[in-house]
């Protein structure tokens, strides 16, 4: 051993583990210190070691060096300690059993641990942790129901982990934090506790143990990158879980280390998994294995959000500050789950400090957002957080990049791109003359409240909005008339959610768990576009006055009960029924008088679900599932069984697969707009013309695992029927066509229109998924990070198309990832690489011209092969910094980051623009972001 690295400790025999650090703490708050100090920082440390019987753990050579002189006035311990570490530039440490270390850097920790322990080993000295039980057992074979939570907060801990020592009987807490084991062996036995993040600790049962629910609480460990990985949990940002199938777990606490163009983002860091696309910088929507963003189920606190971004997808609907943790199933999903084809995204939000009250927030170069918690009596917590943008350099960029103004011949552009989302994107061409403004917010607020050990209430609210105004003035160049003009452009888009629930989360029995939440949530979508001026050309003035008015409304009220009864060690049964009652209004009309859509339908689902997870043995894992819906609309039930299985092949191989039909019955289509951008809006089934979507999955895969290292691979396939697109075409003066391959918008005329005929056309198909994506992590150490790679195919068929299969809009090819993470001390580096193969698009093939009966000339678009192009290949690098702010007691109270996106400046192509100029077809390329600095600093009190 080293000779120059010696330590000084005094270890007192403890009741427990939990016990130790609570005592080390408990005298630091306690013992009072008056006396006058002059020596070096070694000396003091064994003088309050050896005086107060704490022991403490540091690196001679290097306090020795380090003096003090200073006179403590009846002062606490804990004072003492914190000026004695300030002054000299080091923090402390308190570990669960209750050894105090002294670090110079937060990565000291691991190392001075380790040889802690080889200097007991080596001194064969034994330290007892645990001692014998007081007394004989009394009690055997009996349930253990518990929670498990953070000690310094409260908060529960869903997915920690449960072990009985000894045994091989062990649980994963649910998402409410609770947990039961059965057959407990006696009430002397041994409790092995452990989750990401949390120091792991071990607990001692008694006679008490029996009667009622226990509660078990964890210590934060220290801010470090190379902890132990826990078992059946990973620590790391994103990770995947060996006992579920297609599930990716997030933790928002880490997620500061990665990029980003706005700040913490849940949405987007799934965007880094395979299977998750990551090229669609417009939106926080996530496109799950050839999947589209709406067959994505995302709920939070049990309510549905239907619009999961804000600033074009650059945010997402979600304050990582309100949220405790997240899961994204991406195929073969629980039986628990239901109304959409794809995937699930289940997000839960923090209940609030139940310890002290914090308050905290961060501030960045788009936004500002500041967060509250704090106990409300002894049985309840508060939360409440809100955010909001500001324009700034960057969020001016962000908003002229994608709002620029056209002018042209037609006041009409096509894209050949993916169509847009929550605003109104303006085409390409001219820049504005006025700078617009736009601002989003949100605001969450809990609050939880627990009357007893068996029953916990809580309430959750969200709402958040965007108001993107991009009205101005627009002069139009001469060489577009002769005598010029000035038109005066109004494109105001204001769309936005509201969710509240309440939630009763009840242990009526060791055995039973239920859950029950009344939800309602809501979403709107208002445009008003126009245009108003006069165009003057060869001495003929042409007074100009047309526009838009769009409104989408969704409302979603509905109750759903989900219940668990462990049925035996083995063997747990989920069970449920659910309501949900939607109505949908959509109004589209032109030049304030026409209305050309003005849909208003509502209706209701009804059903229950079943569920078994069973293991038979130690090797596998079975889990069968039966769902039944009743949709009023179609006056019919609907019925989907689930299955899925994981086996143990070896201690490190696992063989899993999964199965399942999916039904969904709300709809987002997009509504095809060539003057405006294409728009989309929610839709209902219904029995004619707006089928149910249906999908059936099959996954299979294999993983390798160790401590360090995962290797997975997954394998899926997916059948979907009951697809729907929408659009609506506007046929003037005998024109023919306007079908969806031929016809388009008028670009070109003037004068007085001919009668016109408006058809509405949604058109069903069917279509397919399939694909196999590879991981490669490694998940402990300094560097950790993961290469990702996905090869996938999304197609669909639609008869008015054709009887061939054609590329979906979401479809892409080849996907590669790369996520590196470093730590090094305080500072954390990332580097994100990423490249797929382009989306694909419908070109125009040419231009052809109508004579209008008033003897005026339109000129129109016709497009070539559905999805037949492809824009070029997607690539980027991100990189960041973080380094973290802690406290002398080596608590984290904040972090600074500075990011880079798309660090060397290559500017993808987002859609394409066509416009006739001479009966030619003129292309403008639509780029996203080119290299986008952003620096944020977040801070919280405690």
């Amino acid at each position: 051993m080293d000779r120059k690295l010696r330590y000084t400790f005094l270890f007192i025999l403890l009741s427990g583990v939990a016990y130790g650090q609570q005592s080390t703490r408990e005298k630091l708050k306690k013992i009072r210190v008056d006396h006058f100090f002059t020596c070096t920082l070694d000396q003091l440390m064994d003088t309050l070691a050896a005086a107060y019987d704490i022991p403490i753990v540091f690196e001679r050579d290097s306090l020795m060096q380090m003096d003090i002189t200073e006179h403590f006035f009846d002062e606490p311990l804990g004072k003492v300690l914190k000026f004695a570490c300030k002054a000299n530039g080091l923090q402390y440490w308190i570990e669960n059993d209750g050894t105090l270390y002294i670090l110079q850097n937060p990565d000291d920790l691991p190392r001075l641990k380790k040889r802690y322990e080889l200097n007991q080993t080596a001194r064969s000295f034994k330290p007892v942790i645990l001692p014998p039980p007081a007394d004989p057992p009394k009690h055997f074979m009996f349930a253990l129901t518990g929670h498990v939570t953070d000690q310094k907060t409260g908060e529960s801990l869903p997915g920690a982990s449960v072990r009985i020592r000894g045994t091989d009987l062990s649980a994963l807490t649910n998402t409410s934090g609770n947990f039961t084991i059965l057959n407990i062996p006696s009430d002397t036995s041994v409790v092995d506790v452990s989750f990401i993040g949390y120091q792991p600790d071990i607990f001692r049962l008694d006679s008490n143990s029996v009667k009622g629910n226990i509660s078990f609480s964890l210590y934060p460990s220290l801010n470090s990158l190379s902890q132990v990985v826990i078992t059946g949990r990973k620590k790391g940002v994103l990770n995947t879980d060996s006992k579920k199938v297609s599930v990716i777990q997030l933790t928002p606490a880490l997620l500061d280390k990665l990029p980003n163009i706005g700040e913490k983002d849940i949405m987007r860091s799934f965007q880094l998994m395979p299977g998750v696309a990551a090229t669609n910088e417009s939106s926080s929507g996530i496109y799950v294995r050839g999947g589209t963003p709406d067959q994505n189920l995302v709920t939070f606190d049990g309510f549905t959000i239907y619009q999961v971004d804000h600033l074009y997808g650059f945010f997402s609907a979600f304050n990582s500050n309100a949220v405790r943790d997240v899961e994204l199933y991406k195929g073969g999903f629980s039986s628990k789950y239901g109304g959409r084809l794809s995937s699930v995204t289940e997000v839960r939000g923090k209940d609030g400090n139940k310890k002290e009250a914090n308050i905290g927030g961060d501030i960045s170069l788009l936004s500002t957002n500041v967060y509250a918690e704090t106990p409300v009596g002894s049985n309840a917590s508060a939360l409440i957080a809100i955010r909001r943008s500001y324009q700034g350099p960057l969020y001016n960029k962000l908003f002229g990049q994608f709002n620029s103004s056209a002018a042209n011949t037609g006041g009409g552009a096509i894209r050949g791109g993916p169509g847009g989302g929550g605003g109104g994107f303006g085409g390409g061409g001219f820049n504005n003359q006025t700078t617009p403004s736009s601002y989003f917010y949100d605001l969450n607020t809990k609050f939880t409240y627990a009357p007893s050990t068996k029953n916990t209430f809580s309430w959750s609210l969200y709402t958040g909005a965007d108001r993107l105004d991009n009205s101005r003035e627009m002069t139009l160049p001469s060489f577009l008339t002769s005598s010029g003009g000035t038109l005066n452009i109004a494109d105001d888009t204001h769309y936005g959610n509201l969710g509240t629930s309440v939630k009763w989360n009840t242990t009526p029995s060791q055995k039973l768990f239920g859950s029950t939440v009344l939800s309602y949530s809501s979403f709107f979508s208002d445009r008003d576009r126009g245009t108003t001026g006069t165009i003057t050309d060869s001495a003929t003035t042409t007074t100009i006055n047309n526009g838009i008015l769009e409104n989408n409304r969704l409302k979603d009220a509905g109750i759903k009960s989900d219940w668990e009864w462990n049925a035996a060690s083995k063997l747990k049964l989920l069970f449920g029924g659910f309501n949900s009652n939607v109505k949908i209004d959509y109004t589209y009309t032109q030049n304030d008088t026409t209305t050309l859509i003005n849909q208003h339908n509502s209706g209701s689902t009804t059903g229950a679900y079943t569920e078994l997870e069973y293991e038979p043995n130690g090797r596998w894992h079975i889990q069968p599932g039966f769902r039944t819906t009743y949709f009023s609309p179609t006056n019919k039930l609907y019925y989907e069984p689930r299955l899925s299985a994981i086996y143990h092949l070896t201690d490190h191989i696992n063989l899993k697969g999964a199965t399942g039909r999916f039904y969904q019955f709300t709809d987002r289509v997009i509504r095809e707009d060539v003057a405006g951008g294409d728009r989309n809006f929610w839709v209902l089934a219904n029995n004619s013309n707006i089928p149910v979507g249906v999908s059936d999955h099959f996954i299979f895969g294999t993983s390798y695992e160790t401590d360090k290292l995962l290797f997975d691979v997954e394998g899926y396939y997916k059948r979907l029927n009951g697809l729907t697109e929408y659009s609506i075409r506007q046929l003037g003066g005998g024109a023919t066509g306007g079908g969806p391959m031929g016809g388009g918008a008028p670009m070109g005329g003037g004068g007085a229109a001919a009668t016109t005929t408006i058809t509405e056309n949604f058109y069903n198909g069917s279509g397919y998924a399939k694909g196999i994506e590879f991981l490669l992590q490694k998940k402990t150490g300094i560097y950790t990070g993961w290469l990702s790679y996905t090869l996938a195919e999304a197609k669909n068929k639609f008869d008015a198309y054709g009887s061939s299969y054609f590329s979906a809009a979401q479809d892409i090819r080849h996907e590669f990832k790369s996520v590196n993470m470093y730590h090094l001390q305080r500072w954390s580096f990332a580097a994100t690489f990423i490249f797929s193969t382009g989306h694909p698009y419908t070109a125009p093939a040419g231009v052809y011209n109508i004579n209008t009966l008033d003897g005026n000339k339109i000129s129109y678009l016709s497009v070539s092969e559905k999805n037949g192009e492809r824009l070029p290949a997607y690539h980027r690098l991100d990189l960041s910094a973080t380094y973290d702010l802690l406290k002398t007691d080596a608590t984290k109270i904040g972090s600074i980051s500075f990011s880079l996106f798309n660090v060397y400046n290559h500017r993808n192509t987002w859609y394409n623009e066509y416009y006739i100029r001479g009966n030619q077809v003129v292309t403008t390329t639509v780029k996203y972001l080119g290299l986008t600095p952003n620096i944020t600093l977040s801070l919280k009190l405690k």
